[in-house]
């Protein structure tokens, strides 16, 4: 149980929070390249600041304030040019980094080299990285995007899943480091949803252990023992807001207090005999969360996920929770957390920063599918793992895959659409 002041300092994400400050350190995903594809312009809203994201005719990436300096205009109405982001309002131009390049008028009529002082707007770093468009919100100097070993593996399918959640981000976290809801939502109750009464493999025992980018979560369910991979090698709760499971990554963006954007990265290796296997663009989609009669989705595994962060509130009221064994890992996090907190307000790097461009340069993780996704196997062999079965007959994270997007799977694995 935490008492309302610390459940702020874990929940408030805006300009000049603690916990703004702390997530500003760290490099996050925001959108797919392929979503600047065709439209160049995407208005975005991050940790509580209106943004627009661009890429200009140049192929440079810009993260910028949506409001021009001029006069307010909105900048997701702007035009890209070979460099940069030009408002429609009365021409001013901006570049990646904010500043204020051109006032049209001013330079012909009243020219006055001081004319842009003052006008520049906030800008961010972007790059780009396994097809995903990452951001860097922070202090100098900038910190390296660490370069995850799975964003390096070859010969795999990808794609880019976004959904909107209205909630804050850090009850979708949470979920990162609790494995008994397996059992539960995404076996019993959804075997209840189809009707039928739910009967998973019990839990039987977990541990829960710290590295240096996050916490490794390790269980014995029914039927297992300390052999079984989901306890020699675990899942990870990516620091400071994802989850590795071994053939996704899951991030929980904060968009501002009280929403969220889920962002999914998924590999799947084409089977033996495919390779060489190249995707020229990892497709980028969003998943509906409610139905055209406003109800929440619960087929799908993450549409679940969202039931139940969404279920404790906007802002989850931590001050009324009664934790038990099951939330060490939970815990054990948020004393993580409160230790960053520190650090930053001491003007040190939280944890996980990477500054050592060698050491980013491929970030190994604990990673149960290891053997499957670095060497792979034989089509028919696909059927003996439960997860790869489960991925090859219909996409069961997310609601909502485009039948295109399924399509180009089922080519690149050799299957029937």
């Amino acid at each position: 149980m935490l008492s309302a002041a610390r459940n702020e300092m874990l929940t408030r994400v805006g300009p000049g929070t603690p916990m703004g400050n702390l997530l500003r350190r760290y490099w996050m995903p925001v959108a797919g390249a392929s979503d600047l594809a065709q439209n160049r312009i995407k208005p975005v809203r991050l940790m509580g600041e209106d943004l627009v994201l661009y890429k200009d005719l140049g192929g440079r990436y810009g993260l910028v304030a949506r409001r021009c300096s001029h006069r307010g205009a909105d900048l997701a109405y702007g035009m890209v040019e070979e460099q940069g982001l030009r408002c429609s309002y009365h021409g001013w131009k901006f570049d990646e980094a904010g500043a204020c390049i051109e006032q049209p008028y001013e330079e012909i009529a009243n020219p006055n080299p001081k004319s842009r002082d003052g006008c520049a707007i906030a800008g961010y770093p972007v790059r780009e990285l396994a097809g995903l468009l990452w951001v860097y919100m922070g202090p100098q100097p900038v910190p390296e995007l660490p370069v995850f070993e799975p964003f390096t593996y070859r010969n795999g399918f990808r794609e880019i899943v976004t959904a909107e959640v209205p909630c804050n981000w850090f009850q979708c976290q949470e979920n990162s480091i609790d494995p008994v809801h397996f059992e539960w939502m995404h076996e019993n109750w959804s075997a209840n949803l189809r009707g039928h009464n739910g009967s998973a493999a019990r839990h039987l025992k977990l541990k829960f252990e710290e590295f240096e980018h996050g916490f490794v979560y390790r269980r014995i369910r029914e039927g297992g023992n300390e052999t079984d991979p989901n306890w020699t090698v675990g899942r990870v709760a990516l620091w400071p807001n994802a989850f590795y499971l071994g053939m996704h990554f899951e991030w929980r963006v904060p968009v501002d207090d009280q929403n969220t954007l889920s962002i999914s990265w998924f590999f799947m290796r084409v089977p033996k005999g495919r390779e060489p296997y190249v995707q020229d663009e990892v497709p980028a989609w969003v998943s509906p969360v409610r139905d055209a009669n406003g109800q929440w989705i619960v087929s799908h595994v993450v549409n679940q996920d969202i039931v139940g962060w969404v279920g404790q509130g906007r802002i989850a009221d931590r001050s009324r929770e009664n934790l038990r064994s099951s939330d060490l890992g939970i815990v054990e996090m948020r004393k993580r957390f409160f230790a960053d907190l520190d650090k930053v307000a001491a003007g040190r790097d939280p944890s996980g920063i990477l500054r050592d461009p060698q050491a980013a340069s491929c970030v190994p993780l604990p990673d149960i599918m290891r053997k499957y996704n670095v060497e792979g196997v034989p089509l028919a062999d696909y059927d003996k793992h439960p997860l790869m079965r489960e991925r090859l007959a219909g996409f069961r994270h997310h609601y909502g895959q485009p039948a295109e997007v399924r399509r180009a799977f089922a080519e690149a694995m050799g299957i029937e659409g």
